[in-house]
């Protein structure tokens, strides 16, 4: 059979693919074909905020990948929810639109990457955006994401602030504007109550309307193919057939954090050592692929207390949400709407830092072990993170096959550093916690009731730490020994081939990472535009 041919094959069709689906097929003179493993990610359960979040136990749209044992987690292996279907992990994240500090940027064009500083990026982020609140010279009101207020009105919301303020610490309204610092209500990808993934941006309003833009789902890519060290094309099976498609101009990888250095290796793109042990030609020794793993440690305070306000299991709140299902179909509103990550924001854990190190995500209910322990009650929960942790890991391969998954290792805790930012951001968080307002409400403490002294905490933090789902950094951009793609995305040693994902991102952000991926990819079309 004849191979299909396309101008531009796009391999993933989270986040990232979705944009650039969407935005090369703009042009009627281009082809562009979008593969996706998973399905198309426009049910129900993807548009209901409350019904799918990295954080639920499930394998729906989701790969829910485990990571090797954490030396600095005691030995523990983590969960690593990545999406699985069109819009990838922004159909099924806590939907939170935040894009990191100025300086994260700064720091990656410092580091030789031309064209990526915060003045240079912010114009996409903008681009990207249609903010329906604010109206200003740091957001977007006409993109395709629609960032939006919560419409859940949970009372939980000015609860936290009124502890934020209790404690002493300060209130912001927007943490994409100005001043990241402070505590305060989070914006959300949503439109009129639904989430709105990058998918629903970028893609599905062209399906079956552009000629030009093809969109395959259930498909399993199983390589790249090379002629020399140019990209031609991509291998695939799909519904228990193989195919071949070729690209007239580009393959472009936006498979993520695991799966993008995961198909480089088994095509032949990677460190020549790990290839050849498991018998895989070498293409190009690039020894930086899969290296350089980033994720935010995370810890979890949570706490019980008596208020239907809050998400939990009783028989009072099953009635609850049965008239909270009626009141969200019948005008997208209430609680069938929250992101469960209502709140949060951005400390310093020392006053002279520059920039916020730590972060927190208040959630309206009570999770334990990414809600896989359930508890029978109502409760509310704060996570704090490290923002620029030290510590660095890597995706290796477990098979030369792409239907295995890689093995998957963030070096969690592994920089005495990163323990120690997380021990005064759990100190910061339990001031928080421990605000009049949150006392007076609450029922129990019950995760951290013994912790007494700084030494109890770091103990703790190692027994119960875990990612708050923010990979990134595995095919870095950089001009170092170690760096995959240039400051084009452009794979390093290879014609025809750009990674635009997460797994470019030379450093971690501080802040979640769905948005500046987004942003990534909206300059990643005009750099394609300009080598046109």
């Amino acid at each position: 059979m004849q191979p299909q041919a396309f101008d531009y094959i796009v391999v993933g069709g989270g986040s990232a693919g979705s944009v650039m689906a969407g935005r090369l097929s703009e042009d009627t003179g281009t082809s562009v074909a979008l593969l996706e493993a998973g399905g198309e990610g426009d049910s129900w359960v993807v548009k209901t905020p409350a019904a799918a979040v990295a954080m639920l136990p499930t394998s729906i749209n989701n790969y829910a990948f485990q990571t090797l044992p954490q030396k600095g987690l005691n030995g523990r292996r983590g969960y690593q929810p990545r999406g699985k279907c069109l819009g990838g992990s922004s159909a099924i994240n806590a939907m939170i639109y935040t894009r990191g500090h100025p300086s994260d940027y700064d720091h990656w064009a410092s580091l030789g990457n031309a064209g990526w500083s915060y003045k240079e990026l912010l114009p996409y982020f903008k681009k990207s955006e249609n903010n329906t609140k604010f109206k200003n010279e740091y957001h977007g009101n006409d993109g395709p994401l629609s960032v939006s207020t919560l419409q859940s009105h949970n009372p939980f919301q000015q609860i936290y602030l009124n502890a934020a303020k209790e404690a002493g610490f300060p209130v912001t309204e927007d943490f994409n504007g100005a001043e990241q610092e402070g505590l305060g209500i989070y914006q959300v990808t949503h439109k009129n109550g639904e989430r709105w993934s990058a998918a629903r941006g970028y893609l599905h309003p062209h399906m079956g309307k552009r000629s030009n833009l093809n969109v395959q789902t259930g498909v399993q890519v199983e390589r790249i193919l090379f002629e020399g060290k140019k990209a031609i094309g991509v291998a695939y099976t799909q519904g228990g057939k193989q195919h071949i498609t070729r690209a007239n101009k580009e393959v472009i990888l936006c498979a993520g954090a695991f799966h993008s250095p995961q198909l480089l290796m088994v095509s032949g793109v990677g460190p020549k050592e790990q290839l050849n042990q498991l018998g895989i030609p070498v293409v190009h020794d690039l020894p930086g692929v899969g290296q350089n793993l980033q994720d935010h440690p995370d810890f979890i305070f949570g706490y019980s207390a008596n208020s239907l306000d809050l998400i939990g299991i009783s028989l009072g709140g099953t009635v609850k949400l049965a008239g909270e299902i009626v009141k969200y179909v019948r005008s997208r509103q209430g609680m069938i709407a929250t992101n469960f990550a209502e709140a949060g924001g951005f400390l310093k854990t020392d006053p002279t830092l520059a920039a916020p190190d730590v972060q927190l995500h208040f959630v309206v209910s009570l999770v334990e072990d990414h809600a896989r322990k359930l508890h029978m009650a109502h409760g509310y929960s704060c996570h704090v993170c490290v923002l620029r942790p030290k510590s660095r890991g890597q995706v290796t391969l477990a098979t030369a096959s792409m239907k295995d998954a890689p093995f998957i290792d963030p070096g969690f805790l592994e920089e005495e550093d990163d323990l120690e930012t997380l021990v005064k951001g759990y100190q910061l968080t339990k001031r928080l916690m421990d605000a009049p307002t949150f006392t007076k409400i609450r029922k129990q403490d019950v995760f951290t009731p013994n912790v007494k002294t700084d030494d109890d905490i770091r103990k703790i933090i190692r027994g119960r730490a875990d990612t708050v789902y923010h990979p990134v950094g595995t095919c870095k951009m950089g001009n170092d020994p170690m760096a995959v793609v240039d400051s084009t995305l452009k794979v390093h040693g290879i014609e025809s081939l750009r990674v635009v994902d997460a797994s470019i991102m030379p450093t971690l952000v501080g802040g979640n990472t769905n948005a500046p991926v987004i942003a990534i990819a909206e300059k990643a079309i005009d750099l394609i535009r300009a080598d046109r």
